[in-house]
């Protein structure tokens, strides 16, 4: 089925039409503006799905765009820095009139190229009028090496050439992809990639708004938002954006990774994929989540990872669905129909993990000791925040009295819930932690999460072998 949106009857077909509908041309920068404001004064966000920036980037937003500026979203890989950028679209104004047939969004009121100058001087107020939808208002260059100015601004057409029209005639060039982008946002990600010589183009797009293509006579003034990312330490170690291009932009906003645990669980429960698996139907425990979410919470705070290079919040999703497959894949070989991640699922973060993080260790082979301290480290920090401590203190003295408990992937939910049978003091903090739930997989999750955050605290021994882990007492 096509995505293209068709433009309502009602709106007007000819010139005439629209200067009778009272509409008036404004600048995107002022259509936005207007939209924005509309947005503050309601108390509704810019746009939705974007978590964690409310008090520290959104501010930022909201001023660059009251104050008509182009804008660098400055930060590291994984802070939804396209995410904002493709969203802006929601602040223009649904439907947008141009001049029927234009490459470039022609104003009806202010036509710049010359087919829409010659094609209203030749039928005034009979002029055929286009409707664009503001979808369509949005132009994106992932900045490469090998991008050219052509690409950007334009060139001329040989084929055009070639139809027999002369080299000076502005109806040989091709546009590029600012001028197509002309009354719409134009935006260029992982700026300092673009080469020093073709940013220096862009100098008069964001100072005078023209641009001029090949040396011909030929000033297009264009009306576009430009908005850019850049991660910071491509400024010294891929490229650099250019002084004279930083200096015209007008606002630098600097983005950051989510501040606090809920943050980053609120952004993988929106973003992972969760709810089935085939046959198979997955919950997950709020402090299985917690424990992924503080899993990179803690990476980016490791003297073992390369902050340079970051720690995505797509980690915590990929990491979060490695974990409920791993969940899955156990089920499907014990043939229940529903499962629960428990903390044995936690050993196949490592594939997820690898791939998203440098691991900076002085011996080699010492990656995977590495993150399974991290993981250790997530899931100790969890428990002492979620775990009834005070409730704990039989659960020790059963254990002390020779109870010897086996988890892990070769046991059934129903096999490990049995544990509260035997260890009647574990089901009031399990069932604090599971909110009530007694199904034998919120249980058994539950159940391996309290073992192993007392072996963590070191108040049990644990013995692993390949997929299944004994515990007991210290003593």
């Amino acid at each position: 089925m096509s995505d293209v949106v068709v433009p309502p009857q009602s709106l007007p077909t000819t010139l005439g039409d629209l200067k009778a509908s009272g509409w008036q041309s404004v600048p995107v920068k002022e259509e936005m503006r207007r939209n924005a404001v509309n947005c503050i004064i309601q108390g509704r966000p810019l746009f939705e799905g974007v978590l964690g920036y409310e008090d520290t980037v959104m501010p930022q937003l909201e001023n660059a765009l009251l104050a008509g500026h182009d804008i660098v979203f400055l930060g590291e890989r994984g802070q939804a820095k396209t995410r904002m950028i493709r969203s802006l679209t929601g602040l223009l104004d649904q439907w947008m009139p141009i001049i029927e047939g234009s490459e470039i969004n022609d104003d009806p009121y202010h036509p710049v190229s010359r087919h829409a100058r010659d094609l209203v001087a030749e039928m005034g107020d009979n002029t055929p009028i286009g409707w664009v939808h503001r979808d369509a208002r949005f132009g994106e260059k992932l900045a490469t090496p090998d991008t050219s100015i052509a690409d950007l601004i334009g060139e001329v057409d040989p084929i055009k050439v070639a139809e027999g029209r002369y080299l000076s005639d502005e109806l040989t060039l091709h546009y590029g992809l600012v001028p197509r982008t002309n009354r719409g946002i134009f935006a260029i990600n992982e700026l300092p990639d673009l080469a020093e010589r073709i940013q220096v183009g862009l100098l008069n797009v964001l100072e005078e708004r023209d641009v001029q293509i090949r040396g011909y006579k030929i000033r297009l003034p264009l009306d576009v938002l430009l908005v850019a990312s850049a991660n910071p330490e491509d400024y010294t170690n891929r490229g650099r954006i250019i002084t004279p291009l930083k200096d015209r932009f007008g606002s630098q906003i600097r983005t950051h990774y989510p501040l606090d645990v809920d943050t980053e669980v609120a952004i993988l429960r929106q973003e992972a994929r969760t709810a089935s698996i085939g046959e198979v139907s997955v919950r997950v425990p709020s402090f299985m989540e917690h424990i992924v979410a503080m899993f990179s919470q803690l990476a980016r705070e490791s003297n073992h990872v390369n902050q340079r290079s970051g720690v995505s919040v797509r980690l915590s999703v990929s990491n979060f669905e490695t974990m409920n497959a791993n969940a899955v894949r156990r089920a499907l070989r014990a043939g229940e129909k529903e499962v629960v991640p428990r903390v044995s699922d936690l050993e196949a973060l490592a594939a997820s993990t690898s791939g998203k993080i440098e691991i900076e260790a002085l011996e080699e082979g010492r990656e995977s000791a590495i993150l399974q301290q991290l993981v250790s480290a997530a899931v100790l920090t969890v428990y002492k925040q979620l775990a009834a401590h005070d409730k704990m203190a039989p659960v020790i003295a059963a254990f002390e009295e020779g109870t010897i408990a086996h988890v892990g992937e070769d046991l059934t939910a129903t096999e490990e819930a049995e544990l509260l049978q035997r260890i009647p003091s574990l089901r009031e903090p399990v069932l604090a932690l599971t909110g009530g739930d007694d199904s034998p997989t919120m249980v058994a999750s539950a159940v391996e999460f309290i073992l192993e955050g007392l072996h963590l605290s070191r108040r049990l021994n644990k013995d692993v072998s390949g997929g299944a882990a004994t515990y007991r007492s210290r003593s």
